[in-house]
């Protein structure tokens, strides 16, 4: 029973570090606003890890790459503490072990990002309704625009409903369940 608690409590802190991380990543990759309560929450949260980190990751074209390598990172050392965890020693530490954690790491940051889009669209269409002039709309804008600007120039709307996020939805949830979903389950039978 204490074991599932430190499982727990590893999996939720480290996950949520690498939430934040990858966060962070993504809304300087799409130039969000930086003077949103948001935006200052998540740089207070993770700047004593990603300055330092930028020592050694610099950045790419304006991309904090930095971020970006500590989630990797994040998600790198959670896999391993809940194989320690679960009792799985140093001798199951092979050569192929390692490659298919250093693999299944980045196939959940796939995934983490998967969902970080899926939940933006949803925030952003329950925004336009209740409350279009919040704080945190431009942030979700910059975020969903990307990808829902290419949809909104296919998908006609239906009784002036825009429906561009139900179908980036249903594209999220396919690629969730085909090659996302294929990658872990493959990647997971190495260990």
């Amino acid at each position: 029973m204490l074991n599932q608690a430190a499982i727990f409590l590893v999996d939720t802190i480290v996950g949520l570090f690498s939430l934040a991380l990858l966060l962070r990543f993504y809304l300087q990759l799409v130039r969000a606003p930086y003077r949103n309560p948001f935006s200052q929450f998540l740089c207070a949260l993770t700047d004593f890890a990603v300055i330092r980190a930028r020592r050694f990751v610099p950045g790419l074209w304006g991309v904090d790459l930095a971020s970006l390598a500590l989630a990797w990172l994040c998600e790198v050392l959670l896999l391993v503490a809940l194989m320690v965890l679960r009792g799985m020693g140093a001798e199951a530490a092979s050569g192929v072990v390692i490659v298919a954690i250093l693999v299944l790491a980045v196939v959940k940051i796939v995934k983490m990002s998967v969902y970080i889009l899926m939940v933006a669209v949803i925030v952003q269409a329950i925004l336009s309704w209740v409350n279009p002039y919040s704080p945190i709309g431009p942030l979700v804008n910059s975020l969903t625009q990307p990808f829902l600007r290419p949809l909104q120039k296919r998908v006609p709307t239906v009784a002036n409903v825009d429906l561009s996020p139900l179908v980036l939805i249903i594209v999220l949830q396919l690629i969730l369940m085909l090659p996302v979903a294929w990658l872990e389950i493959n990647v997971a039978r190495l260990f």
